[in-house]
């Protein structure tokens, strides 16, 4: 033997047995929904025997569930590259790879199924779909090319749009978002009502318009005795975006709030989320906050329901010039010199200032490295240095990059969301990386609750408040979602 010549040693029966009682055991959390419970118990039958498929593609399918996109992507490679033969792997790879806005690579996993499998109609089905969504991308990219001064908000002509009689919902008044016209909306909303397109079309010409004259990181100041509320993700979860105003009362301009990224996507009521943040924006510009969130972008919303539930409620149209006005989002803000929060977090690099998150041209979607991206997709986590993102974009980050990065910046802590904490919320980092999340039992699944962060000027302290779901009418979340997303999770 050469020295070359790695000895693979045998897997005795006893590790076999045990890793067999890890994934039955993994397999009954994961069908309860306990997802990360799952994944601990995938990992120990992976430690016990590694070179089974099955383990690493079912542990790729429970990273899925848990947008853990790269860790899946690299189990799924992994099921793939110790079982050729091994359909399922194929599949988790080709999710893994179009949750990432990989579609073209997905494809290709799709296509060596059919061509394995010539007479497996699901897997046609999922070739056909997928095939249908680059072809798609391609026009869409072509189109860009032909146009690319083509700006979807100067197209619309709103003195064109007719209120029918019959519209007995909620009207501007001289085109203007008041306090009544808002408490109208959120009833008529309530009660599945539907704003007419004229207003809703008038609300993101006028909000695009304000978001292009702001900065990439707005500060904001807060008086010693002011109440500040930062909210974390709200994914289109209506109903409970209302049950955070009635705890905490309306926005105004003695009840400021800050909502910190991904108003939609995955909850079926986005379209409601979204419409009521950008109407409290328009009535209150300075005590009325939105910073932008990964699922703000043209890839998420096509694959996770936002995109579908536009053109469902109303038009394509207005579908892309949602992709404009997020575009224009501000990606940070600086609470009393203080506090910056940013929906994902950190940096891969040490030397990153507010300046240069000031500087960054935010106009366009979100890059695939670089600040810009990292402030989007970013994770902490507890060991210091650095990491690849368990997501496959941005970084993860230790305690010690936080506290270089707030020492630079001579900052107190940073406040981010994107990820689901039990809670609602996660203090790490030794007090310095806090976690807000504010959609609870997230996607009808989780069982997490629901958290937001308010702040007093003097002193910034964190106090935190929590809550669980409440009900909503029984649309279930990812209804508008891509249909190739629900035929592989």
């Amino acid at each position: 033997m050469t020295s070359e010549t790695k000895q693979i040693s045998p897997v005795s029966e006893e590790n076999i047995k045990s890793a067999e009682k890890y994934k039955t055991d993994a397999n009954e959390y994961f069908k309860k929904q306990d997802f990360n419970n799952a994944i601990d118990l995938y990992t120990k039958a992976i430690e016990a025997n590694p070179d089974v498929a099955v383990y690493y593609a079912n542990r790729s399918f429970a990273y899925l569930k848990t947008e853990c996109f790269g860790y899946a992507l690299a189990d799924a490679s992994r099921s793939v590259e110790l079982d050729k033969a091994y359909v399922k792997g194929y599949y988790r790879r080709a999710a893994a790879l179009m949750s990432l806005g990989k579609f073209k690579e997905a494809l290709k996993d799709f296509e060596y199924v059919t061509k394995v499998r010539p007479s497996d109609k699901d897997a046609k089905t999922k070739y056909t779909e997928c095939n249908k969504i680059v072809k798609k991308l391609a026009f869409e990219r072509a189109i860009a090319v032909e146009d690319n001064m083509k700006n979807i908000a100067d197209t619309i002509n709103i003195d064109a749009m007719t209120i029918e009689n019959e519209y007995s919902g909620p009207e501007l008044e001289d085109g203007k978002v008041t306090l009544k016209f808002m408490k109208d909306l959120m009833e008529l909303y309530k009660k599945q009502g539907k704003l007419h397109r004229k207003y809703a079309y008038k609300i993101l010409l006028d909000i695009k318009a304000y978001f292009m004259k702001q900065p990439t990181l707005v500060d904001i100041p807060i008086g010693d005795d002011d109440k500040f509320t930062v909210c974390g993700d709200i994914h289109g979860q209506f109903y409970d975006l209302m049950n955070i105003f009635e705890l905490n009362g309306l926005p105004s301009e003695t009840n400021p709030y800050l909502f910190n990224g991904d108003f939609v996507d995955r909850g079926s009521f986005s379209v409601e989320c979204i419409f009521t943040l950008f109407g409290f924006k328009l009535l209150f510009p300075n005590h009325f906050f939105m910073s932008r969130g990964n699922h703000e972008s043209a890839t998420m919303n096509q694959m996770y329901g936002f995109d579908g539930e536009v053109k469902s409620k109303y038009t394509a149209q207005m579908a892309e010039l949602f992709t404009e006005v997020y575009n224009w989002l501000p990606l940070a803000h600086c609470l009393n010199k203080r506090v910056l929060v940013m929906h994902g977090g950190l940096f891969g690099s040490d030397t990153v200032t507010l300046d240069d998150i000031r500087k960054i041209e935010r106009n366009r979607q979100p890059p695939e490295d670089g600040p810009m991206c990292e402030l989007l997709w970013s994770d902490p986590q507890p060991q210091n240095g650095r990491a690849p993102s368990k997501r496959g974009v941005g970084c993860q980050f230790g305690p010690d990059v936080t506290r270089t990065f707030l020492d630079l910046n001579k900052l107190d802590y940073i406040i981010r969301s994107h990820e689901v904490k039990n809670d609602g919320y996660e203090v790490a980092h030794n007090g310095l990386c806090i976690t807000v999340f504010s959609a609870p039992n997230y996607c009808d699944t989780m069982g997490n609750k629901g958290a937001f962060i308010i702040l007093k000027g003097k002193d910034m302290l964190p106090k935190f408040t929590t809550y669980e779901a409440v009900p909503h009418p029984n649309v279930k979340p990812m209804a508008y979602a891509n249909s190739l997303m629900s035929l592989l999770c």
